[in-house]
């Protein structure tokens, strides 16, 4: 007699069905595990045994094989031990053999029977409520598979035990609520920053619109800290988005005991990151950074001193929104629709653009130059705003503080936000679409400038050489400055403002 337990396998951000088939027969005193397993699949075992007997049940002495279907698709992760040992305990009738139908079952197990927290478990619940199966989990996963759905049946047991005696009915295991993390205190706030009014002027654009942002000045200015301050003006998460920035950190195991959280993710790298950590890769093919901040920011301080290789392989998740990762045995795809904020010295002492500072390495457009080129051109297009951020004078940190802090700013963007949102739910495209996002060929029709703001574009593009991409860069900080001031037409003045934040960069580079 065979028994079958479901379960599943992970490709990018999907859950895959899978089998899990044992078979308790006689023959010789062995357990096997089949169905190309990685190695704590296989080490599952021991894992099982142990916690077998931790709950008072002892392995028959007679040959138990596990065979893991579609026996051709890797299987990795500890996620297989609760279903194995489930079906072992149906197998010897230590549960009824029909409990488990209906069910999609993960769970990692410890020695004594305990079952402990697993990754993956919110796209688990929502490919279980898809086929219209209930979910088996941790107890400490419970919460996040319980947003899955609300009629969904969710059993989240701490142990073995407690399982067994759901299913004899002598104890019934409650469901588990959906639960929301608690925000971990005050964000960072624009008002401890004195000065830099263009910056922050840049800062409240680039949330406004979903615009990457590239900030550049000598050490000290405050680009880490504006950076820092971008989230605290941001929107929180709508129910779809935080339902897609959930899923990528349950792959990645990063949700702490099945809350979610509504704030948009800030992941900032050190720039010594591989490629494969800042895209995604390795040989399980793990989602990287870039998929951790999908919603949210990715901030990449100290921009040239990142591997050029590394930054270029940014240029197509940020035009589509997602990366393909292929690997010799995985090949999936993990969205990355992410806002880039950078920041950068001008040259690699940091003090070129100072007044009467002479630059020992040669002159300092040439200096500049050189340090800037490790920036690639096509990298440079893909970003929207580029700013100077001058040095802070004395002067202006005895200044009171600024009036005016992220509380108002973040009123302003939500504004703008949801003018987006309901142009572009008119036009059939997601709510959650930005002006950064939207497509080309909407894009000409929800930002088309008038009579003289369309002359002012056609004679900049000529002047300074705009490629088609910057052509529609130019165009969609344009329409954020007009959802801004609350005006339904792109003007002049508008366009003027968008093309004075294209890179300043490309112009220094004619002295190298």
């Amino acid at each position: 007699m065979v028994t079958r337990v479901s379960t599943v396998s992970f490709e990018g951000v999907e859950a895959r069905a899978v089998e899990v088939q044992v078979q308790v027969a006689p023959g010789d005193v062995k357990f096997n595990v089949v169905g190309l397993p990685d190695k704590a699949v296989g080490e599952s075992r021991e894992r099982v045994r142990s916690a077998m007997i931790s709950s008072g049940l002892s392995l028959p002495t007679k040959r138990i094989t596990v065979n893991l279907a579609p026996a051709d698709t890797p299987k990795e992760g500890s996620h297989y031990d609760l279903p194995i040992a489930l079906g072992l305990m149906a197998a010897l009738g230590a549960i009824p053999s029909d409990a488990l139908d209906g069910f999609t079952v993960l769970g990692e197990l410890a020695l004594d029977g305990s079952i402990t927290p697993v990754a993956g478990v919110l796209p688990a619940a929502i490919a279980a409520h898809g086929r219209g199966q209930g979910l088996i989990c941790p107890r400490a996963c419970g919460p996040e598979a319980a947003w899955a759905s609300e009629e969904m049946a969710v059993i989240a047991p701490e142990n073995l035990v407690q399982l067994a005696n759901h299913f004899k009915g002598t104890q019934v295991l409650s469901r588990p609520e959906p639960a929301v993390a608690l925000r971990g205190g005050a964000l960072p706030d624009l008002a401890e920053i004195k000065g830099q009014e263009n910056a922050k002027r840049a800062l409240e654009i680039a949330a406004a619109g979903g615009h990457n942002l590239l900030m550049s000045g000598p050490p000290g200015a405050g680009k880490s800290m504006l950076a820092q301050r971008l989230p605290s003006i941001l929107p929180a998460l709508s129910p779809r988005e935080l339902l897609e920035v959930s899923m990528v950190h349950s792959v990645a195991g990063l949700i702490e005991e099945g809350q979610l959280s509504d704030r948009r993710p800030f992941r900032a790298p050190h720039h010594s990151a591989s490629t494969a950590a800042l895209v995604g890769g390795g040989v399980t093919a793990r989602p990287g950074e870039i998929s951790l901040a999908h919603r949210g920011v990715l901030f990449l301080d100290e921009l040239p001193e990142f591997q050029p290789q590394t930054l270029d392989s940014l240029r197509q998740p940020m035009e589509t929104g997602e990366v393909m990762i292929a690997r010799a045995n995985a090949r999936c795809t993990y969205p990355a629709r992410f806002q880039l904020v950078a920041a950068m010295n001008p040259c690699r002492c940091g003090q070129a653009t100072e007044p009467g500072f002479a630059c020992r390495r040669g002159q300092n457009e040439r200096c500049m130059a050189q340090y800037q080129a490790r920036l690639s051109g096509p990298l440079l297009d893909r970003i929207d705003l580029t700013i100077e951020v001058p040095a802070v004078r004395a002067a202006d940190l005895i200044l009171p503080p600024p009036a005016e802090g992220s509380a108002e700013v973040a009123r302003r963007v939500a504004a703008a936000r949801a003018v987006q949102s309901g142009r572009y739910a008119a036009l059939g495209l997601p709510a959650s679409t930005t002006n950064a996002a939207c497509p080309a060929a909407v894009l000409e029709q929800v930002a088309a400038p008038d009579a003289q703001g369309l002359a002012l574009v056609r004679d900049a593009s000529e002047a300074m050489k705009l490629s088609a991409r910057g052509y529609h860069r130019v165009l969609r900080v344009a329409r954020t400055l007009a959802d801004l001031d609350g005006t339904s037409r792109v003007g002049r003045v508008h366009v003027a403002e968008a093309l004075s934040y294209r890179s300043h960069l490309d112009r220094r580079r004619v002295a190298a």
